[in-house]
């Protein structure tokens, strides 16, 4: 699959690596819908790139079903998806005030893990009728998982457990997905620039990056954006999870 040919939604990508996703792909050739709910900026990263936006809540049916209904008619097809979307939250599992709202844990695996497969599964079901290429492929579904699936610290309970589901998602989610030409990959991505990071200031974020193995800095949100450009051009590519964090190990 060519970038320039592809027809991509992307979750999440009215910031952060979403953004940085969105703008790397247009600027290739692809045809991008943002699906977010932060509608004023969602808005203005679409016309910025000359993509399309959907505003969209990743957990609910409906609202997914009608963003995609939406890109295919914008785009033409859809032949690629990116679940970007995503929150993290921090909360030990007992504290000084009490053990870990159970309602904040269910908001993370709602948004992140079980966001994640709705639209992968939606997305799945529009790709299916595209015509194969010369491997029978029809599309490419990426997930982001995080290093926090393997080494989550504390305080990451809810976050580290949805990444995890992310990576268990992925090799069994291929294999359903094969009959139909999809592939399914995840990239766990560590600490990277995000808008929120900037946000902590330089000296958080040089304690930061201390830690990380080589180079010795935070990743920058283009490096996961030519990662996933990547796994869509590599067809090989395909049930698999991808650490993206300078070997980066966190205590």
């Amino acid at each position: 699959m060519k970038i320039s040919e592809t027809a991509t939604i992307i979750t999440g990508a009215a910031s952060g690596l979403g953004e940085a996703t969105a703008r790397a792909f247009a600027a290739a050739g692809a045809k991008v819908t943002i699906l977010d709910r932060d509608v004023a900026r969602g808005t203005a990263v679409a016309e910025e790139i000359g993509g399309y936006f959907a505003e969209t809540d990743v957990t609910d049916e409906d609202s997914v079903k009608a963003a995609i209904a939406l890109a295919q008619e914008k785009m033409g097809k859809l032949n690629a998806a990116i679940n970007c979307a995503g929150i993290a939250p921090a909360a030990t599992t007992i504290g000084k005030k009490g053990p870990h709202p159970l309602d904040l844990f269910q908001k993370t695996i709602d948004i992140n893990l079980i966001g994640s497969f709705n639209v992968g599964r939606l997305a799945a079901d529009a790709m299916q009728d595209n015509e194969p290429d010369e491997d029978g492929a029809r599309g490419v579904i990426i997930n982001t998982a995080s290093i926090a699936a393997m080494d989550g610290q504390r305080g990451q309970a809810a976050y580290a457990a949805s990444k995890g589901g992310i990576v268990g998602l992925s090799l069994p989610m291929s294999r359903d997905l094969a009959r139909a030409g999809i592939r399914v990959m995840a990239i766990a991505p560590g600490i990277f620039l995000t808008p929120m990071l900037i946000g902590l200031g330089q000296e958080v974020i040089d304690g930061l990056s201390k830690d990380v193995t080589f180079p010795k800095r935070l990743g920058n949100p283009a490096e996961y954006a030519k990662l996933a450009q990547f796994i869509v051009e590599c067809g090989y590519l395909n049930g698999e999870v991808i650490r993206l964090d300078g070997a980066l190990r966190m205590q």
